[in-house]
This record gives structure tokens, C-alpha cells and sequence, in this order.
């Protein structure tokens, strides 16, 4: 499973944009690509930027999955060449095609992750800031719609659906959010506890690092008080005078 995005990565997206373009829709130059992307508001539901078209369609000619069919010239504009799409490319569209569709990509949100890892200094911020994040999903949400609704009318069922895709992701982002506005005071308090829970450990003599009176019978390093027998620097000579115990006199 790869990371989810609801949308290919942003090279992949727009080769598919090309190619599958050129295979719809025939022998096109650059501009009208351009113009296509702008018609069906690709910007709005996939992570294609329509002024990297041009540069993108550089690269599948190199690549020799598009190619140059001609150039023509209209009244005073530049030259223009004319693109089709390659037998390799048809291969590479029919590959891309089945991986896109069948492939499952789930992101993971560094959120969840600071969530885990909160300030125990600030902790009273945390209802201002989740709420914060509801405000701007709502917001997103509604101009998302508001988009969707001026765009809906010019695009096929399948592009309708496509598009739709961003606002119920945003609608379950904004209920999972709020259930977790909702548990934002249970949190707290836990983290709360689990803080002085862990400062008792370390004041009370229980903190498992803090183990200097401790020895441990199978740790060979730790037999300072013993004697090895086996050990000839760690025996007394008899025959050495400095080495005899006193007498004890009564």
C-alpha cells in the first residue's frame, strides 16, 4: 500500500494528463492542452500545475513517448508543433491507467503525530488550535464547493465524481476533527496525569534508569566486591609480609 493522496504524484499525474489527452482526444499542440487543463479545472481535483505543461511535454518527446507529427503556423503566432502520442506511449498510458485506478496511496498526517508529542507547557492551547484547524477545513470545504458547483456543469459523470472526491475528503477530515474537539478535554487530562505520573517515578526512587545501588549477580562487570579465584592478580601472597594479618592480642 502506498501513501494515500487520493491523486498520483505530481510528475505522474500530469504524464497521465498528456498522455491520456492526446489518446481521447487526438493530435493537439501545447496550447491546447493548456486550454484543456483550464476547461476541465484539473487544478481543482488533482495536484497538476497547468504551467508546467509545457515543460512536462518536453520531456515525454524526449523520452519518445510522445511525438512531433508537425508544426503549423496560424496568421501571426509562433510556430507551433503538433503532438501525438507514441506506440510507447500508448503502453506507458495503458500501464499508468491500471496502476492509478487500482493502487491505494494513505498519507500519513504529521498532525497525528505532533498530537502525540504536545507541549506539556502549553496544554491549554490545544482547544484554540484544533479548533483553529475545524475554522480551516470548513473554509476550504466551502470554497471547494463553491467551485465545484461553477464547474460541475461542463464535466462528464466520471469528472463529476472526480471532483466530488475532494470535498468528502474534507467533510470526513471536519467530523473526525470535531469528535476529536469533543476529546480534547479528555486528552488534556491525560496528558496531565501521565506528566506527574512520570515525575513521581523520578522523585520517589523508582525512575528504572536510576539503579546505582544495584548489582547484578550475572553481570560480570558488576562484581566489584567480589574476588575471582581463577584470577592470579586477585590472590594474597602468604610469603609476603605485607600481605600477613595482624595478630589479634586479647
Amino acid at each position: 500500500m502506498r501513501e494515500y493522496l487520493c491523486e498520483s504524484t505530481r510528475v505522474s499525474s500530469i504524464r497521465l494528463f498528456i498522455l491520456g489527452s492526446l489518446a481521447q482526444h487526438g493530435e493537439m499542440h501545447g496550447h491546447q492542452l493548456r486550454l484543456l487543463a483550464e476547461e476541465e479545472h484539473v487544478a481543482l481535483w488533482t495536484d497538476i500545475s497547468v504551467g508546467s505543461l509545457y515543460g512536462a511535454i518536453k520531456r515525454l518527446a524526449s523520452e519518445g513517448l510522445i511525438d512531433v507529427v508537425r508544426v503549423e503556423r496560424e496568421g501571426n503566432f509562433p510556430e507551433r508543433q503538433i503532438y501525438a502520442i507514441s506506440q510507447a506511449g500508448l503502453r506507458v498510458l495503458t500501464t499508468m491507467r491500471r496502476d492509478e485506478l487500482s493502487n491505494f496511496l494513505l498519507k500519513p498526517d504529521p498532525f497525528d503525530l505532533a498530537l502525540t508529542r504536545l507541549d506539556p507547557d502549553r496544554l491549554d492551547d490545544l482547544p484554540s488550535v484544533i479548533e483553529g484547524r475545524v475554522l480551516a477545513l470548513k473554509l476550504a470545504l466551502r470554497e471547494v464547493a463553491r467551485l465545484n458547483a461553477g464547474a460541475l456543469p461542463y464535466l462528464s459523470v466520471a469528472e463529476k465524481f472526480a471532483l466530488n472526491h475532494r470535498e468528502h475528503r474534507l467533510q470526513a477530515e471536519i467530523a473526525w476533527h470535531e469528535q476529536l474537539v469533543a476529546a480534547v478535554p479528555e486528552i488534556i487530562a491525560d496528558e496531565v496525569r501521565r506528566r506527574e505520573a512520570g515525575h513521581t517515578d523520578r522523585t520517589d526512587g523508582t525512575d528504572r534508569t536510576d539503579r546505582t545501588d544495584r548489582t547484578d549477580p550475572s553481570d560480570p562487570t558488576d562484581r566489584t566486591d567480589r574476588t575471582d579465584p581463577s584470577d592470579p592478580s586477585d590472590r594474597t601472597d602468604p610469603t609476603d609480609p605485607s600481605a600477613r594479618k595482624a595478630p589479634t592480642h586479647v
